[in-house]
C-alpha cells in the first residue's frame, strides 16, 4: 500500500479544476502497492489482503490494517492513500451504525457499497482510494461483492475481484482456480494462494495475511 497523496496534490496544483485529469498522473496514482482480494463462495464471501504498507521504495509498516469490519455482515479492504482510505472506512462505519440504530436492522452490503461510491464520487478522485466491499445479504440470502474505484465507479461481481499492484498475480490464480459454489474452506485456501502469489512477485505486497469470511452467521476473521 503506497502513500500517494503528495503526488496527487501536485497533480491538483497543475489543474485548478480537480475534475480535469492528467491521465498519466492518475494512472500512476492508482498503481497502489498492495494486494486486496474478494471472492464469492457458496455460503457468502471471503475477503483478504496482506499487511505491508509502502512509502515509495520503503516498507513503512509490516502490520498495516487493510481489512475492516463495517458491521456484522459487511467488510471492506483498502488500496490507495492510507489517510484517505482510513477516512472513508470511518465514514462507512459511522453511517452504517446510524442506519442500524434508526431502522433496527443491519444495513445490507449493497447499502454500504453505495455509500462508499457516493463518498468517492463526490470527491471525484480527491480521495485516492479503491475499495472492495463484500458481505452477506440477509434479504437475498447470498454473498455480495462490490468494487469501487477512486472516481466512484461501482460494480457488482459474482465471482472475484482484486485491486492493487499485486492484483495481476492474484487475478491469474483466481482466473484459473475459482469455481462457482466453492465451499468457504476452499475459498479461504484459494485466497491464501492468490495473495501468496502476489507477495512472492510484487514488491509492494508482503508479510502477514488478513482474511475474513462473511456468511449468514456474520463476520469472522480467520487469520
Amino acid at each position: 500500500m503506497i502513500i500517494v497523496e503528495i503526488a496527487y496534490k501536485k497533480m491538483l496544483n497543475n489543474n485548478m479544476d480537480h475534475r480535469i485529469y492528467d491521465e498519466k498522473a492518475l494512472e500512476k496514482a492508482i498503481q497502489t502497492g498492495t494486494t486486496t482480494v474478494g471472492i464469492v463462495v457458496k455460503d457468502g464471501v471471503v475477503i483478504g489482503t496482506e499487511s505491508q504498507a509502502s512509502a515509495g521504495f520503503t516498507v513503512a509498516s509490516k502490520q498495516a490494517q487493510k481489512l475492516f469490519q463495517i458491521n456484522d455482515f459487511t467488510a471492506t479492504t483498502i488500496a490507495g492513500g492510507v489517510a484517505d482510505c482510513q477516512y472513508v472506512v470511518n465514514q462507512l462505519k459511522a453511517l452504517s451504525r446510524l442506519k442500524e440504530v434508526d431502522e433496527g436492522i443491519v444495513p445490507e452490503p449493497k447499502y454500504i457499497a453505495s455509500i462508499c461510491r457516493n463518498i468517492l464520487f463526490s470527491g471525484r478522485s480527491f480521495f485516492v482510494s479503491m475499495m472492495i466491499v463484500g458481505g452477506f445479504s440477509l434479504t437475498e440470502k447470498s454473498g455480495n461483492l462490490y468494487g469501487i474505484d477512486m472516481l466512484g465507479t461501482l460494480y457488482k461481481e459474482d465471482s472475484f475481484l482484486s485491486f492493487g499492484s499485486g492484483s495481476p498475480f492474484s487475478l491469474g490464480v483466481l482466473e484459473a482456480d475459482w469455481k462457482p459454489n466453492m465451499t468457504k474452506a476452499k475459498g479461504i485456501d484459494l485466497i491464501k494462494t492468490a495473495i501468496t502469489s502476489s507477495r512472492v512477485r510484487d514488491a509492494g505486497s508482503g508479510f502477514e495475511l488478513q482474511i475474513c469470511t462473511i456468511d449468514k452467521a456474520g463476520f469472522k476473521q480467520t487469520q
